[in-house]
């Protein structure tokens, strides 16, 4: 089955199915999980910043274990675009190890380290920055959290699109565990994974973890330099300590650190849509010195606790993090003739030092919960691209960045208790961010002529305050109805592709976004069926639009605050579990992004028919089912299935021609666990993805030519996992 073909069967399929959004864990980061007769266990996430269950929860947010990323293939942030609609992950065409991530079709379609993402990753409650090497793995990741809308009054960065969250998993108190993950398959995949807990003494506790990975890419190079396109090689250390010198206060240091190796992506000269390019088992004998990416990514974060009371806990989180990112790209070499359309290299350094103070508690006997928060980020950040086109001149950049931001922000929730299951919940967000860079351009002529511009340099200062309010309603312990209107808020910066010098000095402003949200959460049937719905319509304005001011050369485009927009849709999350062994889920997303208004910059005439919103899929659905058999003497069987698919969407902001094409991918697992081989716990897996081998672009893009990225062809493998 290809995409959508017939979504209106799917979807009807799919609402009599249901979704399973995952277990999440509590505050403590122990699993919290409770079924009752046979019925779907209990979610709690952590995302309002103390453990709830998700049900309770007035937020769009899709959760997934440790387990769950396990059973799905789930290996970095790119694998989860298959998992939560409404939220798509592409590479960028200069580095497939960069993450371009949109939510409701709000996000960034560059990778400029002066631009600020519109989705906030935060791994451990710490801001990640920088979408460069957001590909990369991460050694121990016990769960994720989505939360799709805009965010501001309970983290540390604002967003106007939405959230990532990675949970890792804090060292266990007084026991050993170890555990080891071994994993071989087609296009030579290796994969290790190995960790290890200790305690040390009843209040101190030690969690080490390694991971390295490898898998070739499936078009060989004919030229000189690496051997394939698209190789993966990739290592991730982590190293947590955990200190409870009393019951009431907790310290927990991380260390993180992920490494790749990949080689450039293949990119293929691609015929516009509905056409469809051959996927490629190789390359051009022409490509010289093609050479591997660097890129590094580690930090460290420190997390103090101190329960004052049962009604007051405050916390301190300090990050620091670093980032080297080298990476290249050829693009098109042999497409056109034996020489590239131009060949790109970018050597970036960035470094980032955050401070986050945070009082969660309660009053007026719990009928008032709070959340109160201080935060403090600062950045600096280096970066040097070269792009050498055939037949011009050679383009050399250099930029710095220095950006420091400071946020107040607050949360409270009241519950009165003369309506009992009615709240109310107000929250509020001040944000300032100082922004400063620099530009140094220069080109070199065929004949070795160095040109120089004058540096250019920017420096600007942006506030704004961000409110949200709730309104919901507790009917039963089954059914949780909630309103919500919030604002989210995207700091203005730099365009290192300015068509010209006094462009990137000026800069560009900040984007807004007000969302409305409409959403009951309720199970049925004795908690066997659970049934999620939100309605949102949210209006964007002064949208950072990037435009391509050359059409002739890609690398340069002008951003401006010119668009007004409506995005509109729904997320439905379903999960139905009709026996006890037997799990069937489902998530849709319907859609409907436009945008309303965009100023043309010399005449002032709406132009806004001219433009796309890209990476905003009007449908997208996956839909899976899991069987847990009777233990056998052979151990316990299990079985799962996913079925992603979406529908047609637009690539390009400004040229309707770029469109990738609906398309489905289909995955499952089957595996043997509790197998009784000697001590510990044994389990065998067998693994699929894209097992009816769909080919499909997961980037379409113009370099100068119409190119794209095809997404992996059908893999499978056998992984053994030793626990104790």
């Amino acid at each position: 089955m290809k995409g959508l073909e017939n979504l209106a069967s799917a979807v009807a399929l799919s609402m009599t199915l249901g979704s399973s959004p995952s277990l999440a864990q509590d505050a403590a980061g122990q699993a919290s999980e409770s079924a009752t007769d046979g019925g779907i266990a209990e979610i709690v996430v952590t995302a309002q910043k103390r453990a709830e269950s998700l049900q309770k929860t007035p937020l769009s947010i899709v959760a997934l274990t440790s387990a769950d990323l396990e059973r799905k293939g789930i290996l970095d942030l790119t694998d989860l675009r298959s998992q939560v609609p409404a939220l798509q992950v592409t590479p960028h065409p200069n580095s497939a190890t960069t993450a371009r991530v949109f939510v409701r079709g709000v996000g960034n379609n560059d990778d400029q380290i002066t631009v600020d993402p519109s989705v906030a990753v935060y791994l451990d409650g710490i801001y990640v920055a920088r979408g460069q090497g957001l590909a990369a793995e991460i050694a121990e990741v016990e769960r994720i959290e989505v939360l799709r809308g805009p965010q501001g009054s309970l983290y540390g960065r604002n967003a106007t699109g939405g959230a990532i969250n990675y949970i890792t998993r804090k060292p266990a108190l007084g026991e050993f565990h170890a555990r080891q993950t071994l994993a071989l398959g087609n296009y030579d995949q290796f994969r290790s994974r190995t960790s290890v807990n200790v305690p040390l003494g009843d209040s101190i506790a030690v969690e080490l973890a390694y991971l390295h990975s490898e898998k070739d890419g499936f078009v060989r190079n004919l030229g000189t330099g690496v051997s394939r396109f698209g190789d993966q090689i990739r290592q991730a250390y982590r190293a947590t300590a955990l200190w409870q010198p009393s019951p009431d206060i907790e310290l927990r240091y991380a260390y993180d650190r992920s490494d790749i190796a990949d080689t450039p992506t293949y990119m293929v000269l691609a015929p516009f849509h509905p056409a469809l390019a051959t996927r490629p088992t190789y390359g051009s004998s022409a490509v010289r010195g093609l050479l591997a990416n660097d890129v590094s990514a580690q930090g460290h974060g420190l997390t103090a606790s101190w329960a004052v009371s049962e009604a007051l806990t405050l916390k301190s989180i300090t990050g620091y993090r670093k980032l080297a990112n080298s990476t290249n790209q050829n693009y098109l070499t042999g497409a056109l003739g034996a020489f590239p359309v131009f060949v790109t290299a970018f050597d970036q350094k960035q470094r980032q030092w955050s401070e986050e103070l945070q009082a969660v508690g309660s009053a007026l006997d719990s009928q008032l919960e709070y959340t109160l928060g201080a935060y403090f980020f600062d950045e600096k950040a280096f970066s040097f691209d070269s792009t050498v086109p055939t037949g011009r001149p050679t383009s050399l950049r250099t930029a710095t960045v220095h950006n420091r931001a400071w946020a107040l922000y607050g949360q409270a929730t009241w519950r009165p208790a003369a309506i009992e299951g009615l709240y109310l919940t107000g929250g509020l967000r001040w944000s300032q961010d100082e922004r400063e860079a620099t530009l140094d351009q220069r080109s070199v002529a065929l004949n070795g002529t160095i040109v120089t511009r004058p540096q250019s340099r920017g420096s600007n200062t942006f506030s704004d305050y961000s409110p949200s309010v709730i309104l919901g309603y507790q009917a039963s312990t089954d059914l949780n109805l909630y309103a919500k209107w919030s604002r989210g808020y995207k700091s203005g910066g730099y365009n290192l592709r300015a068509s010209t010098i006094s462009r990137f000095a000026v800069g560009y402003g900040p984007e807004r976004l007000d969302s409305f949200e409409f959403g009951v959460k309720s199970s049925w049937l004795d908690n066997r069926l659970r049934a999620n719905i939100a309605l949102f319509r949210a209006n964007y304005r002064d949208i950072q639009v990037n435009i391509q001011s050359d059409p002739a050369n890609p690398a340069v485009t002008d951003i401006f605050n010119a668009g007004r927009a409506r995005i509109q849709g729904l997320e439905l999350d379903l999960t139905a579990k009709p026996a006890s062994t037997f799990t069937l889920s489902a998530n849709y997303a319907y859609l409907d992004a436009g945008y309303r208004e965009v100023r043309d910059q010399i005449t002032g005439a709406n132009i806004a028919g001219r433009f796309n919103f890209v990476e905003a899929p009007r449908h997208t659905l996956t839909v899976g089912a899991e069987w847990v058999l009777s233990s056998t003497p052979l151990g316990v069987p299990s079985a799962s299935v996913d079925y992603y698919m979406q529908s047609d969407k637009f690539s390009s902001t400004t040229d309707s021609r770029y469109i990738i094409g609906d398309y489905g991918l289909l995955s499952a697992r089957v595996a043997l666990s509790d197998m009784p081989i000697g001590v510990g716990k044994w389990q065998l897996a067998a693994f699929g993805r894209n097992l009816t081998d769909t080919k499909y672009y997961v980037a379409h893009f113009s370099a100068g030519l119409p190119a794209a990225f095809f997404g992996d062809p059908r893999s499978y493998g056998l992984e053994l996992r030793f626990e104790y």
